[in-house]
């Protein structure tokens, strides 16, 4: 892949957060680290308020509890969707043209639920595959093999 100059690289999972930019230009790639950001992964009885609630039952003795939520799913979604706030502000301030996007599957698809029409029209390649723990010439690496356009359509 051909990395523009300049181009915002946004490396992200369900509890880091990566921004570097490519100050190398045409197939010369040259990652240098603009922010990062880790979340901290907090226990269960820190994040949960009480026990699952319990459902009436018409026939029979007893009373099941409801399903619990993953509360660390829901931790990394609302993660994404700040992510996506912070770039979603940045396009809008004209702070960059190009955007890659490299997140795993799950990641990918709350971050695309919550992209703003500027960020999504500034996408240039979306990989689905985790990044954030693999230091910057992996990341190099693999934007340098990477040549599909984005899923979501956006050029």
């Amino acid at each position: 892949m051909i990395l523009p100059h300049n181009c915002l690289i946004l490396v992200t999972d369900g509890r880091k957060m990566l921004m570097l930019r490519n100050k190398g230009s045409g197939d010369r790639i040259e990652l240098q680290t603009e922010r990062h950001e880790m979340r901290e992964d907090r226990k269960d009885r820190e994040i949960k308020t009480d026990a699952p609630g319990l459902t009436g039952q018409s026939a029979g003795f007893g009373r099941p509890a409801m399903e619990e939520p993953d509360y660390h799913q829901l931790d990394e979604e609302r993660w994404a969707a700040e992510t996506t706030n912070i770039i979603n502000m940045r396009a809008l301030a004209h702070e960059f043209e190009q955007l890659v996007v490299i997140a795993p599957p799950k990641t990918m698809g709350e971050l695309r639920s919550h992209w703003h029409k500027e960020v999504e029209q500034r996408i240039v390649s979306e990989i689905t595959k985790e990044m954030t723990d693999r230091p910057l010439p992996e990341i190099e690496a693999l934007l340098r093999g990477a040549s599909a356009p984005p899923a979501g359509g956006g050029e």
